[in-house]
């Protein structure tokens, strides 16, 4: 069975989403034999690569019976994973609590709210850490809340394995040498790179972070200074890079002047992908653009406006 089987309607949307080679934006940094691809995840319904993860696990929660009709999902977020539970609960009826940092910007709270979404703020001192403390003391408060903690559950990586790798892998034709990643739930890297191992494990996987826990790459973890997601696995990459903020954001700018305006956590991944790139003398690097730049349009650090 599919990690979407059982979607219909809008949902059935979700998934299979444009791989575009990336062209003048990276022309010049990178070798010419080496090309790098981007996987157009705000194709999706929701407008991020979250929506495949969203999908999986209410999809699983309504097999195992844990989730019924009317009922009320809990979890945590940064953002986007919220925004795709908020259009997933608005489709199939239920309601959604989101335990959200105070800070997360205005596009995002106010998609959230337009699905009717319940927004609980957190300290945004505490980032998508104190996010996920206060959903774990509100489940544990209130029992009849579905918890479906994306950090911990495996129908998150599940999605990515079960979607996004054989659709990389088809896309290219099975040219693809590199797959390259950032990090949040670290879901989209751990299901796609296990994928990758277990069908074609020449693929070379190289994740990434960023190099401070004091950074500006919303959605992102800085894994030695975070609570790391129970889904992670520390020993699954055979590449790790660290994105400085800056760099990102200047890449960030490169991209939207090709057209492809995408958050600051893709223009890591990309910045990242050219890293790798530059190693190389031949080879198919191919990263995730997770979101659009449209939902960061107010963070003038971002854009030099």
């Amino acid at each position: 069975m599919g990690p979407f089987e059982g979607a219909s309607g809008l949902l059935a949307a979700v998934g299979n989403t444009p791989l575009v080679r990336l062209g003048t934006s990276v022309a010049d940094l990178i070798p010419p034999g080496v090309e790098i691809w981007g996987k157009c995840e705000w194709f999706n319904p929701g407008g991020s690569v979250k929506d495949r993860a969203a999908l999986s696990m209410v999809l699983d929660a309504e097999r195992r019976g844990v989730l019924r009709p009317g009922g009320t999902i809990l979890d945590a977020s940064s953002g986007n994973t919220g925004i795709s539970y908020a259009l997933i609960a608005a489709v199939r009826g239920y309601r959604l609590m989101l335990c959200l940092p105070r800070n997360a910007n205005a596009e995002r709270k106010a998609l959230l709210k337009a699905y009717g979404a319940e927004i609980v703020l957190t300290d945004p001192l505490e980032g998508s850490d104190g996010a996920i403390r206060e959903a774990r003391r509100r489940h544990a408060a209130d029992g009849s809340l579905v918890y479906l903690d994306q950090y911990s559950n495996p129908a998150n990586w599940g999605a990515h394995y079960g979607s996004t790798g054989p659709e990389i892998w088809r896309q290219t034709e099975g040219r693809v040498t590199h797959f390259v990643s950032a990090l949040g739930t670290s879901g989209t890297f751990m299901g796609t790179s296990r994928y990758f191992k277990a069908h074609h494990p020449h693929v070379v996987c190289a994740e990434v972070q960023p190099d401070s826990p004091f950074h500006g790459l919303e959605g992102l973890k800085h894994m030695a200074s975070a609570i790391v997601p129970p889904i992670y696995d520390d020993g699954l990459a055979d590449r790790k890079l660290e994105a400085p903020t800056e760099d990102a954001y200047g890449m960030a700018r490169r991209l939207a002047r090709e057209g492809l305006l995408v958050g600051p956590s893709a223009a890591a991944a990309v910045w990242a992908s050219v890293q790798v790139a530059r190693g190389l003398d031949r080879g198919v690097v191919v990263t995730i653009l997770c979101d659009s730049g449209s939902r960061y349009l107010s963070e003038h650090t971002i854009w030099g406006t």
